[in-house]
């Protein structure tokens, strides 16, 4: 898919371009692309250098949470619950341990680890399917709350705001906590009126209605305040809450006896090694989307969609921030170079940049899961894998837009 996307990118920028010289006269826009293509490129790598010392330090920190427990922690806060959603799993099974596994490394971040225990639940998972070829419910429910996105600590969101030079770049914490949760639960609820799972059982009740008070509490504290303080309060108590995380995973390690400097180490060298690892995908992403901005064929696409916006009567601040929520579903490097491109236009701090980090925290690449995970295991029939996992996609978007005019607006 996202060979399709980047192709697509040049040829529409060759389009754009050749209908403007040829019919339009405008003999400067192919001058305009390769100037486009060059500067990206160089921006791309400028980004991918800059970010290392960022991945370094939370990567580092993440490795020390990683070694002092909270994933183990998480896991078993999380068993019960995927008891009662997933019947068909037996407790005890090592797909409950894998799969809870690869959900707490989702919430904190931890991408590297989430990704080998997600394929590894799914292949547990399978062990138990009595059609190979057709996903189970377990593994169903499984992929849309992988698709929807539950993270509680979106590290490379917050890096890249830190490089492009945003004021506080953890100001889109709140959010986008906000904004996940939102399409978690639309992707729950999707998936348990198609497979008729009772979450009216008491655990069940008890940890959707602790985690729905939370962020009910979150939602009626700041509702109660003007935007100045509400943006100020924001602040803080991300700001809080992240550094009492990161104080914790060391004083966890220290209470282990771990060594926490040689963990973080360790953890940093990832950083460095994740930041030059992008460069190649950033660089393809960035100039391919370059030269498509550059050609006018952005500028076609979101001028249409403005018009209809505005013969509606809504506010059209959103629609810059659009390609990161259009390219999402698709690719996560993809909306990641689209995220970029937007706070690089318009800043980081603006609202376009702020909606497009909000976007990228909220949900997840649903097609690229669907290949890994599906693939993985040799299924052919998803069912209402897709189906659910778009739910979820678009309420995540749907939800991120709101809560951006709500905080920034």
């Amino acid at each position: 898919m996202l060979n399709f996307i980047w192709i697509f990118f040049f040829l529409s920028a060759f389009a754009t371009a050749a209908f403007k010289l040829l019919v339009l006269d405008d003999t400067q826009v192919f001058s305009e692309l390769m100037t486009a293509m060059f500067s990206q490129a160089k921006t791309a790598f400028e980004i991918s250098l800059g970010l290392s010392g960022v991945l370094a330090l939370w990567l580092g920190l993440m490795k020390i949470g990683e070694h002092s427990g909270f994933i183990d922690l998480l896991t078993k806060a999380l068993n019960p619950l995927f008891n009662r959603l997933m019947p068909e799993i037996p407790k005890n099974h090592p797909a409950l341990g894998a799969l809870t596994m690869n959900i707490a490394a989702n919430m904190l971040g931890l991408d590297n680890a989430a990704t080998p225990m997600g394929i590894k639940a799914m292949q547990e998972m399978q062990t138990l399917n009595p059609h190979p070829e057709r996903a189970s419910n377990a593994q169903i429910l499984f992929l849309v709350l992988n698709t929807s996105s539950v993270t509680l600590f979106p590290v490379t969101i917050f890096a890249y705001r830190a490089q492009l030079g945003a004021a506080n770049p953890t100001d889109v914490f709140i959010p986008i906590l906000i904004a996940t949760y939102i399409s978690t639960l639309t992707g729950l609820l999707a998936v348990a009126a198609v497979q008729k799972i009772n979450l009216l059982d008491k655990v069940v009740l008890v940890y959707l209605g602790g985690i729905s008070a939370l962020i009910a509490g979150i939602l009626i504290y700041f509702s109660g305040l003007d935007r100045a303080e509400m943006l100020q309060q924001s602040a803080l108590l991300s700001h809080v809450i992240l550094f009492s995380l990161v104080t914790a995973f060391i004083a966890a390690a220290a209470y282990k006896r771990l060594n926490a400097y040689e963990l973080f180490v360790d953890g940093a060298k990832q950083g460095f090694q994740t930041a030059i690892g992008i460069i190649p995908y950033l660089v393809a992403m960035l100039v391919a989307f370059g030269v498509f901005r550059a050609s006018g064929a952005l500028e076609l696409v979101t001028d249409g969609v403005r018009l209809l916006v505005n013969v509606a009567g809504i506010d059209n601040r959103f629609i810059d921030g659009l390609p990161t929520a259009l390219m999402k579903p698709f690719s996560g490097s993809g909306a990641r170079a689209m995220m970029i491109d937007t706070m690089q236009t318009h800043g980081a701090d603006s609202f376009a940049g702020r909606l497009a980090s909000v976007v990228q925290g909220s949900t997840e690449t649903t097609f690229y899961v669907l290949a890994v995970y599906f693939g993985a295991v040799n299924i052919k029939q998803i069912r209402h894998a897709a189906a659910c996992g778009i739910v979820a996609d678009l309420s995540g978007i749907i939800s991120a837009i709101l809560v951006t005019y709500w905080f920034f607006g």
